[in-house]
């Protein structure tokens, strides 16, 4: 693995990635700005987004495939965004050596999806450090918390880890919501609550145990994808020490909680 002179290992992002009419909100376009501007400048940028399930674990094309518009019906600017990041190629090969040999295939007409590059638009604008994504395999929290433990040797070369999901996930229970500052339903602001107190607290059984311990968890996420990236980020950072938990971000976005956490 190559090695970098940091000053200590990069910490971990769990981030809401928003969707792809995320830079029109001056707001949030500027929170992520300001939050990257705060980072020590990454070697490489690894991303797990709730937009790729695949198993086995697969990453994403090193060689330059075009972005993956994953999404419908929105105007037609929105498919003309472009984010020519420098592939990763010897991250990939890392990845591979933690994982196992023969457990991580490649896919190099896969390019970066929205979950992905939305908010790196944000917040390394310059398109200047390679990213790589990976799949991931299962929806299960703690295999993907010990998925982000054995990828957690990254951090020491100065990869960024980001898991980006949504931290409240229900686009067909947001109809009665007023545009992207109309209240929040109450299942978002209890679910939204309840994570940040028990991330606060650094408690991490009660994170993987979300689905039992939270409010309202099947309004918060119907399915679990969106939530999903923060076992992995939650891994990544309790691999090397005691890491503090920051939440960087919040508010409300069309009801959904945008909370953001840095972590170590």
């Amino acid at each position: 693995m190559t090695s970098v002179n940091t000053p200590g290992p990069m910490p971990v992002l769990y981030l809401s990635h928003g969707a792809p009419p995320l830079p029109d909100d001056q707001v949030w376009s500027a929170e992520l700005a300001a939050w990257s501007a705060q980072l020590s400048r990454p070697e490489s940028v690894l991303v797990v987004s709730a937009h790729w399930e695949d198993a086995p674990l697969t990453v994403s094309s090193t060689t330059g495939a075009p972005l993956l518009y994953d999404f419908w019906g929105f105007p037609d600017k929105y498919y003309d965004v472009t984010y020519d990041a420098p592939g990763a190629p010897e991250l990939a090969d890392d990845v591979a050596a933690l994982l196992g040999a023969g457990k991580v295939q490649r896919d190099e007409s896969r390019g970066l999806d929205h979950g992905a590059y939305v908010p790196l638009v944000e917040m390394f604008p310059e398109a200047d450090i390679p990213v790589l994504q990976l799949s991931m395999p299962t929806l299960d929290p703690v295999a993907l918390f010990e998925l982000g433990r054995k990828l957690a040797p990254l951090r020491e070369s100065g990869t960024l880890i980001v898991g980006s999901g949504f931290t409240t996930h229900n686009l067909s229970a947001l109809q009665e919501v007023s545009g992207r500052n109309g209240a929040a339903p109450g299942w978002s602001t209890e679910f939204d609550a309840w994570v940040q107190e028990v991330m606060a607290a650094d408690d991490v059984d009660a994170v993987l145990d979300f689905a039992s311990r939270a409010p309202a968890p099947r309004l918060a996420h119907p399915r679990t994808e969106h939530f999903a990236p923060l076992f992995v980020a939650l891994g990544a950072a309790h691999a090397i020490g005691k890491p503090v938990s920051r939440s960087i971000i919040e508010g409300f976005w069309y009801g959904l909680s945008k909370r953001s956490w840095q972590l170590g």
